[in-house]
């Protein structure tokens, strides 16, 4: 047999083609959901073997389609403002196709959704399943995914048409296209109802980037809080310029004071964004003047609680954001400094550093648990609970454990410990002593003798010679990749099969019978 395999993504893309861009893709973020390669390709597997076309939440054309709603939804959240405030109906060719471009993209998202996979609450299990995935979609956010993605470019295209033909009619009717004209304006701000898209879109974005964790999640809470605050103030600003114009710009209103109805485009946002931010920061700097009507007192009152709003969400979320920090990553950040000072202590070499650092990141995944003292604080049913989510799928692949009593499965289970071997480490050498058998839960190992070698990978076992009789070890293995693995000592062992001594008889007979067999490992 070879002594490597090719990697997932190659595997995968060679046997499913254009297919392989709906399947997980192997990264960081899918290698910590999954565990390791082997895990990520049975989910390739699971997935085709459906049969159904769905979309896996770590597949790489999901992370693309993300990224891309991202920028259309953003576009559209400030695009549609000012094109509503500022455009006065002209908007252009390359605007309105833009508009009927996305009414049509957000169309395909509302029927995409039915086949797009969902990441579970615990990040654990993608479903698949469609008639899951429509259930959970239409109690959701189907109905203000339908209404955001009404196709108002279209009906202002037809209406825009519309009114350009009939411009050599009668003023009446020409008169009554543009005020429809303007009331489909003012209707297609339902749009804006886009904007929990966003925040939906990066939510998703935080879930599948190809990183670890923190920082991630960091980064995107920090950017969506500054992209909302930065579309508050600009619809603030579009607001401010809106209404005198849907009041056809009065004499005392502030456009005609700052001289700014045959100004352009940007010097009217410009202008509409300042005094925004002078309300809503209540400094009233550059905007001293009373409002002069009813309708513009409450557009100041709005815009001003409308700053109070943001202040309040900037420190909630900077206050969240203190004193939520991750404090499982925190210690173990503590820990590597500590860990760093010693090795400079003790002077050891770069590689052998790299390698030591490695290792703890294989073996803690960035975040510091006491896990003995944790199972031991809990009751022993809740520990053997755990172990059994944990490892009984691993006990139950090896023959001599099966059909077995559940007390003396739960028992020896309680005897496991967890190990890791990062890639090329040489977890035993052929002619060693034995004192402990292995299960694999993620990752490959390399069993080699003088004449025969075999690749093992998730839930298979090496090495259980050694729990009947404390003999030499028959193979050399080596990790292929880094490795999660259990072990159970024969020591351990033994002194569980002294409270089943009928189990241990046909134990010591079951280890005869297949000694030859087992040779080889």
């Amino acid at each position: 047999m070879e002594n490597s395999q090719a990697p997932v993504g190659r595997r995968i893309a060679s046997t499913c083609g254009w297919k392989a861009v709906f399947l997980p893709q192997l990264n960081r973020q899918s290698l910590s959901v999954y565990g390791s390669e082997i895990a990520v390709e049975k989910e390739c597997i699971r997935q085709l073997q459906s049969g159904v076309w769905v979309i896996h939440p770590f597949s790489p054309i999901r992370s693309y389609y993300i990224m891309c709603m991202v920028a259309i939804t953003f576009l559209n959240l400030i695009g549609i403002p000012m094109e509503i405030a500022f455009l006065d109906g002209y908007s252009g060719v390359g605007w309105e196709g833009f508009n009927v471009f996305s009414d049509t993209l957000f169309l395909m998202d509302v029927a995409l959704n039915f086949r797009m996979g969902i990441i579970s609450e615990d990040s654990e299990v993608a479903i698949l399943d469609i008639k899951k995935i429509r259930v959970i979609y239409l109690k959701s956010w189907f109905i203000p995914d339908v209404i955001a993605a009404f196709p108002i470019g279209y009906i202002l295209l037809i209406a825009e048409l519309q009114s350009h033909s009939d411009t050599s009619t009668s003023g009446s009717k020409a008169s009554r296209m543009v005020r429809i004209l303007m009331f489909v304006r003012i209707i297609s701000l339902v749009r804006l109802l886009r904007v929990s898209r966003l925040v939906r879109f990066f939510n998703e974005v935080e879930k599948v980037s190809n990183a670890n964790l923190e920082y991630v999640q960091l980064f995107f809470r920090i950017l969506s809080l500054f992209m909302m605050m930065f579309l508050l103030c600009h619809w603030n600003g579009c607001i401010q310029y809106f209404v005198p114009m849907l009041e056809e710009f009065p004499s005392d209103c502030w456009v005609r004071q700052e001289k700014l109805m045959n100004a352009t485009v940007g010097e009217k946002y410009s202008f509409g964004v300042f005094r925004a931010l002078s309300h809503m920061i209540q400094i009233s700097y550059g905007s001293n003047e009373s409002p002069t009507n009813e309708v513009e007192l409450w557009v100041v009152m709005t815009s001003m609680l409308s700053g109070a709003l943001m202040y309040t969400v900037l420190v909630a979320n900077a206050a969240a954001i203190i004193t939520n920090v991750d404090q499982a990553a925190k210690a173990y950040k503590d820990k590597m400094n500590h860990l760093d000072d010693y090795m400079t202590f003790l002077k050891l070499p770069n590689d052998l550093r790299l390698r030591i650092q490695k290792y703890y990141g294989a073996r803690y995944g960035g975040r510091w648990f006491d896990e003995k003292n944790f199972l031991i604080s809990v009751s022993s049913a809740l520990r053997e609970e755990i172990l059994t989510v944990m490892c009984l799928s691993l006990l139950n692949n090896v023959p001599m454990f099966q059909n077995r009593d559940v007390n003396f499965l739960n028992t020896v289970l309680l005897q496991f410990q967890h190990e890791v071997f990062q890639e090329d480490d040489v977890i035993f050498q052929q002619n060693a002593p034995g004192d402990r058998m292995f299960f694999i839960e993620h990752g490959q190992v390399l069993v080699e003798t003088d004449s025969f070698s075999q690749e093992l990978a998730d839930g298979d076992y090496f090495g259980e010679t050694c729990l009947m009789t404390k003999g030499k070890r028959l193979a050399t293995v080596q990790a292929l990749t880094t490795c999660q693995l259990f072990s159970l000592s024969s020591e351990r062992f033994q002194m569980v099969l002294q409270g089943f001594p009928d189990i241990r008889r046909d134990m010591e007979k079951f280890s005869q019978q297949d000694k030859e067999y087992v040779r080889h490992l």
